[in-house]
């Protein structure tokens, strides 16, 4: 059965139904980061550094080892960018209070500026998508995310979610 809107109200989908959702996945992705690709190209960064750049910016102070968990890349790729951007000074590198072995990673005004023009690109294009599309396209959006996440990355999107929310 459809809804009238091209969606089906049956939980079973066809591969052809399917095809169709991860080439928009793939598209909306394009989209979504052509923005800020456009910004970080005249700076010769990539995504990985505007990953780290708005964890940081989330979590002001957080480790390297959270930063790890949250970006699933190597540690030697993850040096590689936050060398970059410390060196660039975008991002500070504070010894732990407790720990010593520890490093905090905090923006620097720069890195704040940098984060901000990124962000804005993404939340302009997601507010414009959220409102063509409408709350419960919205609601169900996020269910669906949620859905195609691991359980543990579930787990920790939720527990990230929760301390801004």
């Amino acid at each position: 059965m459809a809804d009238g809107k091209g969606g089906e109200t049956l939980l079973f989908l066809t591969d052809e139904q399917l095809r169709q959702g991860i080439e928009a996945m793939f598209f909306a992705y394009r989209g979504f980061t052509a923005d800020p690709d456009r910004i970080l190209e005249t700076m010769a960064y990539g995504r990985a550094h505007h990953r780290a750049l708005h964890f940081i910016a989330r979590r002001p102070g957080t480790t390297v080892s959270n930063l790890l968990a949250i970006l699933g890349v190597t540690k030697q790729s993850l040096n590689r960018v936050l060398r970059t951007l410390i060196e660039d000074g975008l991002v500070e590198s504070r010894v732990g209070r407790t720990d010593k072995r520890e490093r905090n990673l905090f923006l620097t005004p720069d890195g704040e500026d940098l984060e901000r023009q990124l962000s804005d690109a993404q939340r302009a294009r997601m507010r414009s998508a959220y409102r063509a599309a409408g709350p419960e396209a919205v609601a169900g959006f996020r269910q669906v995310l949620e859905a195609m996440m691991d359980p543990d990355m579930r787990r920790r999107y939720r527990a990230f979610g929760e301390v801004d929310t």
